[in-house]
């Protein structure tokens, strides 16, 4: 029985800003109140891992653990923890959902006051400490989940209880990629059957972005990126036409205007930049158009159109995690998975046991593929 222990196991650490990760032997203290201990089984790599692996955009805080798009099995559980017990299949995620604040009760927003992410905070909630160290010396979390290692502690608002019968080494990409994205299209843009849609970006959640927008019915999707090695993989997920801005000597605003008769319905921004931000916003219809934010944008960016843009009728809005409330709304979406209503496999083109994490580093950095499985037990 390891509950109520240390225990000593391996994971990815990031000792340094942008260098490769090193496998290392590291002390996981038991769960404290309202905590939990989880086993990681299965880990996707997300672009937001790199993102703050390289902390150009944000503040470095290192050494840390990375990883949040994972799956596992509850180790076991801290004092006060009714809702899960040791053996439960759940999937981490780096926003929770306390089920208490003003946020958990509204019907509208997921954006929990107790738990919504926080990209600076390296400790736990309940202490403001860490519970990962290496001989004696604290070894940082991320995002509250850390899941690049065979063990991580979270907080329980941050643990979502699914199927058991759901395979883990796919649904790991549902807890951040496919939520994110697909939620854009379908909770937050709505796309009307029959009409265009422009995503901006079309790595994973672009992607999960342009499938929300396949199975709402749209008659054209056009898919904006600057790899153009991109393009054939996205017509997998309904991608019918593609533009890359390099391609063209005007601003892509005006290039998808020009072949829409006007602007799309709808468009999803996906890549976290701000110039991004503005072309997916100032492509839209006048009128009706709506643009929706996904992309996580640097800490000095600002975002400039001019006012008669949204005079005229055009409506920008932001999606958190697909507007999603992780504990209430995930488990129903592993469940459609499971009963084929959603294709998630595709999203799948890699996979590496965790003593080559940084493999997977390499083939998100160069572009190849989507999603690369991290398989924590070799």
């Amino acid at each position: 029985m390891t509950a109520g222990r240390v225990i000593k196991c391996r994971a990815a650490v990031a000792w340094e800003a942008g260098k490769p990760l090193v496998i290392e032997e590291v002390e996981v203290a038991p769960p404290q109140k309202h905590e939990v201990r989880l086993k990681i089984l299965f880990n996707a790599l997300c672009h937001t891992d790199i993102y703050f692996w390289e902390a150009k955009g944000q503040n470095p805080l290192f050494p840390r653990i990375l990883g949040h798009e994972a799956a596992g099995i509850v180790e076991s559980v801290g004092e006060g923890v009714t809702e899960l017990k040791p053996g439960d299949h759940v999937l981490p995620v780096f926003t929770g959902e306390c089920k208490e604040c003003v946020h958990c009760k509204s019907e509208e927003s997921n954006l929990c006051e107790l738990l919504r992410i926080n990209t600076d905070r390296g400790t736990m909630l309940n202490d403001g400490k860490t519970r990962f160290s290496k001989n004696g010396k604290p070894i940082y979390h991320f995002v509250g989940t850390s899941t690049f290692s065979e063990y991580t502690v979270l907080h329980v608002g941050c643990v979502i209880k699914i199927n058991p019968a759901a395979p883990l080494d796919k649904v790991c990409v549902i807890s951040c990629g496919f939520c994110t994205g697909f939620g854009a299209t379908v909770n937050v843009a709505k796309p009307k059957k029959g009409s265009t849609v422009a995503i901006f970006g079309l790595g994973a959640v672009g992607l999960a972005a342009a499938e929300g927008a396949r199975v709402s019915g749209a008659s054209r999707i056009i898919g904006v990126d600057l790899f153009p090695n991109r393009f054939e993989e996205a017509k997998k997920f309904g991608v019918t036409e593609f533009v890359n801005p390099k391609d063209h000597n005007k601003p892509v605003q005006q290039v998808i205007a020009e072949m829409t008769n006007g602007g799309v319905d709808r468009s999803v921004e996906c890549t976290g930049s701000v110039q991004a931000m503005i072309s997916a916003f100032e492509c839209v219809h006048d009128g009706w158009g709506v643009a929706v934010i996904v992309g996580v944008p640097k800490k000095d960016d600002e975002f400039k159109t001019h006012p008669m843009n949204f005079l005229n009728e055009r409506t920008l809005k932001g999606a958190f995690y697909g507007n999603y409330k992780p504990r209430t709304d995930i488990p129903a979406i592993v469940e459609k998975y499971m009963n084929k209503e959603l294709e998630v496999d595709k999203f799948i083109t890699h996979s590496v046991p965790l003593s080559e994490i940084n493999k997977a580093f390499e083939y998100m950095l160069t572009g190849q593929g989507i999603r690369c499985i991290i398989r924590m037990e070799e």
